[in-house]
């Protein structure tokens, strides 16, 4: 995978421009979640400290840490939508690009390319409720497509389940995933 542009993730400019109210993002269930997750105390926390609540994210936090992007996704004045993938989904795509997590988190521009790929930062965080099937812009300046089979389908080619959704924090919502999304 050859990267060619990078974004900051620190400059949290990033618009949705056309996406409109419809519900078609549908929840899905999954044995991948070890524990249960209530949407009314996680809105007392911050992105990163839902997926920090929660051991299926291990993967996902380490990257965020590894990226250095912790302090960036815990702004509390923000209103991110974040598409988390599982610590399967992590290992799905490792053996996908033949990367070791260590080459990975090594590779600090491609690891915040991709993280990047999982968060829509604008004026309000998307719920379920609120998503469209169409494209949208992504943190990394990346266009992701929302299927109108309400999964997530990336610049690749790749679709991804979306397995739980609104998962609220005070600054956004998460909605869990079964695969890391790839941009070009």
């Amino acid at each position: 995978m050859k990267i060619s542009k990078i974004a900051t993730i620190g400059t949290l400019a990033v618009s949705i421009a056309g996406l409109s109210a419809c519900n078609n993002m549908m929840p899905h269930k999954s044995a991948h979640m070890k524990a249960p997750m209530h949407s009314q105390s996680m809105a007392k926390m911050n992105v990163v400290q839902v997926a920090q609540s929660n051991a299926d994210f291990s993967l996902l936090v380490e990257a965020i840490q590894a990226a250095g992007l912790t302090g960036a996704l815990a702004n509390p004045n923000a209103n991110y939508t974040i598409f988390a993938p599982t610590n399967a989904a992590f290992v799905q795509a490792l053996q996908e690009t033949g990367m070791t997590k260590a080459q990975l988190f090594a590779n600090k521009p491609l690891l915040t390319k991709i993280l990047g790929y999982h968060v829509i930062n604008g004026d309000m965080a998307m719920y379920a409720k609120d998503v469209k099937p169409g494209n949208v812009m992504t943190l990394s300046n990346d266009t992701l497509m929302v299927t109108s089979q309400g999964k997530l389908m990336d610049e690749n080619g790749r679709t991804t389940n979306i397995i739980k959704t609104d998962i609220a924090a005070n600054n956004g919502v998460v909605h869990v995933i079964d695969r890391v999304l790839l941009p070009k």
